[in-house]
């Protein structure tokens, strides 16, 4: 008998919009206490200052729903926003040394829609990886673990998560920093990262 199909993950759409617009803030309240020289700071967005950075968030489509005005935007896009906002968020900060807080529902959304992404896209159940308290899933070809402690298991904070499965940061890196524990002779996800498509698909 095959595996029943996994159910897919779902979002609530105010919930999710909420999170958007409040990581919005976190990063509009940040961008108003830079100074210019912060502003004309480098990032790694693709060579970016911090102030063009800041114009690509707010050209970002304006996000409303059907109790609001203007067009209205599906859950799958603002899961996917959430991903954006977060890697941003990451990029301005490592750029300016600035602590931004990260909205929680938009951090979750980000961690969940990637660690799903990485399943679809390495289908399996031989790894488990795990990104607590957000995400826990099966990938990877390979004998499937059924009971007691997975052979072999990947874990890993959130944002070091949104980093590798983003490209922002490598295997390798997340490794010798201490920020990722790998252990199995098949915990090794370097050839699967950063996630190519992370759309949400209900």
């Amino acid at each position: 008998m095959s595996p029943a199909k996994k159910r897919a993950r779902t979002y609530d759409l105010d919930k999710t919009r909420t999170a958007v617009l409040n990581q919005l803030g976190n990063v509009r309240e940040a961008l108003q206490g830079l100074t210019p020289e912060q502003l004309a700071l480098p990032t790694r967005a693709g060579g970016r200052t911090v102030r063009e950075l800041a114009g690509q968030i707010e050209a970002l489509p304006a996000v409303s729903g059907p109790s609001a005005s203007g067009p209205s935007v599906s859950v799958d896009q603002l899961v996917t926003r959430c991903v954006e906002l977060v890697g941003y968020t990451d990029d301005l900060a490592a750029a300016t040394g600035v602590e931004i807080p990260y909205d929680r529902q938009a951090l979750a959304a980000a961690t969940r829609l990637l660690a799903d992404a990485l399943a679809a896209a390495a289908p399996g159940g031989s790894v488990e990886v795990r990104v607590p308290p957000f995400a826990v899933v099966q990938c990877v070809a390979g004998p499937r673990h059924t009971r007691g402690t997975p052979p072999n298991v990947v874990e890993t904070d959130p944002l070091t998560w949104v980093r590798l499965a983003t490209g922002r940061t490598t295997w390798g890196e997340a490794l010798d920093a201490a920020r990722l524990s790998a252990s199995g002779e098949r915990a090794d996800l370097d050839a699967y990262l950063p996630v190519r498509d992370f759309r949400h698909r209900p």
